[in-house]
């Protein structure tokens, strides 16, 4: 498939120029991120960094945030803040458009309540960035990585308007993709962000690989080796059956009588996606499971200062009793293997499954369309038959969906667990970093594929 393919490509300049624009988009948005702030410790900050993965509740807020963000733990770059601004303003954008009565008229404007919805995205995302990056630059600040002697307003808000333009220029980068290159802009950006961890990943599995069939504790044998590699084709094919499933539902369509001509209605199919909400509530599960875990620990350092040992109070054991519940919530809430977290973490992805779904899907909408084209599902009546029908299948198909997201999620830590492997390498048998990188590849080569179908060249997928 790949050699007919470099053939084909030299017999289309304009499908190969957008591949090679959008590689060297990408080439600039990497470069970018080696391009430090000229007030950080550098040596101080490769410390914090060490220091925070190897913590549990921290860390793993702060990999989920940089992995979605398309950035790096550090942070501490020109584009450091990476493209999580403007993603977080067109989360809250799109949620509320289902609330807000005047977005929601935007949104079905067309094109042109798109373009206002994007300006007000683009507003947003400034100033989510001049927040994130202050907040970020004051959390080194604490913690002495930031030298004294930058730590001026003048110094600080020269850094928060390099890192904001920083962020700004990357979601430039992505509408030049959308627009002169191929494939989705943003995903393209932070799926190179994901993939750029890959030779940290394999540098580490070469390091502790043995053939050694009795191996020692972190080594990785050839027995593991091979099993690790069946996995992670494993879960890859599994991505992409579950990213690809639908559920069709069959339409007819009426007859219509044109002048003295009848057009005798066609069977179709409504498409159903099995994963509507996509990666969203992996990400937001995440991200809320981490909270719990900065505050019972925040509470248990201020609880552990009350504690006087000579004390004998009521007060003294109410203040030792609190001490001990916040110790123990901060280490169930920090440890991603433990039965508390992983509840709650599949919990928090069912719900937000169905949240998102009742958000981006309306089934009343769906149907009043199939009613104005004049289609309809055999054995349900337009209206409210069909909208309540359609609902019931989506509440059944999510439930599917979300039990494969939770699945998917938590795989990186039973591999890790079980196997004693690096959180680097088993953070690619699974997790919110597989899904991306999967999903935007599917878009990628689809996008591929409609070039090549325009030509009749055979497609990728071996489809005509």
């Amino acid at each position: 498939m790949a050699l007919p393919f470099v053939g084909t490509l030299r017999t289309m300049p304009e499908l190969t120029n957008k591949l090679l624009f959008t590689l060297g988009l990408l080439a600039i948005y990497r470069i970018g991120f080696y391009v430090p702030l000229p007030i950080i410790d550098q040596a101080k900050l490769q410390s914090f960094q060490e220091s925070v993965s190897s913590e549990g509740g921290l860390g793993k807020l702060m990999s989920t945030v940089a992995m979605f963000g398309g950035t790096d733990i550090g942070m501490a770059t020109i584009f450091g803040l990476g493209i999580m601004p403007y993603i977080s303003a067109s989360i809250v954008f799109q949620l509320l458009g289902s609330v807000v009565p005047q977005l929601e008229a935007l949104m079905k404007e067309g094109e042109s309540g798109r373009k206002k919805i994007n300006e007000y995205t683009r507003y947003a995302t400034v100033l989510f960035c001049v927040i994130q990056s202050s907040a970020w630059l004051r959390f080194l600040m604490e913690r002495d990585i930031i030298p004294a002697a930058y730590q001026s307003f003048g110094f600080i808000a020269s850094c928060v308007i390099v890192m904001t333009a920083g962020t700004i220029f990357l979601m430039w980068l992505g509408e030049q993709i959308d627009e002169y290159g191929i494939g989705n802009g943003i995903s393209m950006l932070i799926m190179a962000g994901i993939l750029a961890r890959a030779p940290a990943a394999i540098q580490t599995l070469a390091t502790n690989a043995t053939f050694k069939l009795s191996e020692d504790p972190g080594e990785i044998g050839p027995v593991k080796l091979l099993l690790l590699l069946a996995m992670f084709i494993g879960v890859i094919v599994g991505v992409v059956i579950m990213t690809e499933s639908q559920r069709r539902i069959p339409t007819q369509s009426a007859r219509h009588v044109r002048g003295r001509r009848m057009t005798v209605g066609a069977r179709q199919y409504l498409p159903l996606k099995v994963n509507q909400a996509g990666v969203m509530p992996i990400i937001f599960a995440s991200s809320l499971m981490s909270l719990p875990w900065i505050l019972f620990n925040t509470l248990r350092g201020v609880t552990a200062s009350w504690i006087d040992p000579d004390a004998t109070t009521l007060g003294a054991r109410f203040a030792s009793g609190l001490a001990q519940f916040f110790e123990a919530a901060s280490d169930a809430f920090g440890q991603p293997s433990g039965f508390v977290y992983l509840f709650l973490n599949i919990t928090l992805i069912y719900f937000f499954c169905y949240l998102w779904t009742a958000i981006t899907f309306n089934p009343k909408d769906m149907a009043e369309n199939l009613k104005d084209y004049g289609s309809f599902i055999p054995g349900y009546r337009p209206g409210k038959r069909t909208a309540d029908y359609l609902e019931k299948v989506m509440l059944r198909i999510t439930y599917v969906g979300a039990a494969f997201l939770s699945l998917v999620a938590i795989i990186p830590t039973l591999v890790q667990d079980s196997l004693d492997v690096s959180p680097i390498v088993a953070s690619f048998l699974g997790g919110t970093g597989l899904l991306i990188v999967v999903s935007v590849c599917l878009d990628l080569v689809h996008r591929i594929d409609s070039h090549l179908v325009m030509r009749n060249y055979p497609t990728l997928l071996n489809k005509r």
